[in-house]
């Protein structure tokens, strides 16, 4: 038993979705379990409280930069975007991204106080990329969801 106590049950999990992202071809995953393990094998782990308290507050900017870059390089024109405001398709886009925002709010909130779904939630987002060729976006909407299911808190 002393063998058990010493295994780093945590490290082993970030192995596995290591693993996981290689297998499933998910870059994000690989590269977040990759940082992490460094960060936990290293004395670099004195910053997890910062990586915690900050860490998806900044990925959520970078995504939306990235999300907003197509506009402000102009490769969207703005009579374009205006245009959107005109043809049912275009409205119904809005009232998804609408939702999915909602959604992804909702996700924010139930993983900041239920981190114990945060594990669960990967492993079907890798497993969604893996088996059903699926796009690797889906934690924080998935959380949205099961929020929907299970409540807020």
């Amino acid at each position: 038993m002393p063998q058990l106590a010493q295994l780093d049950l945590n490290l082993i999990v970030l192995l596995v979705l290591l693993a996981c992202g290689i297998f499933s071809h998910n870059t994000a995953v690989t590269i977040a379990a990759a940082v992490l393990i460094v960060f936990r094998i290293t004395p670099l782990s004195e910053y997890f409280p910062l990586l915690q308290q900050h860490g998806l507050n900044i990925g959520i900017i970078i995504l939306t930069i990235g999300v907003l870059t197509p506009i402000a390089s102009g490769k969207i024109p703005g009579d374009e975007i205006l245009k959107s405001f005109m043809h049912w398709k275009s409205l119904l886009a809005i009232a998804v991204g609408l939702l999915v925002a909602w959604l992804g709010g909702r996700g924010v909130q139930l993983m900041s106080h239920q981190p114990n779904v945060v594990a669960g939630l990967l492993i079907g987002t890798v497993a969604g990329v893996a088996l059903l060729r699926g796009v690797p976006v889906g934690p924080l909407i998935a959380a949205g969801i099961l929020s929907l299911l299970i409540g807020k808190s």
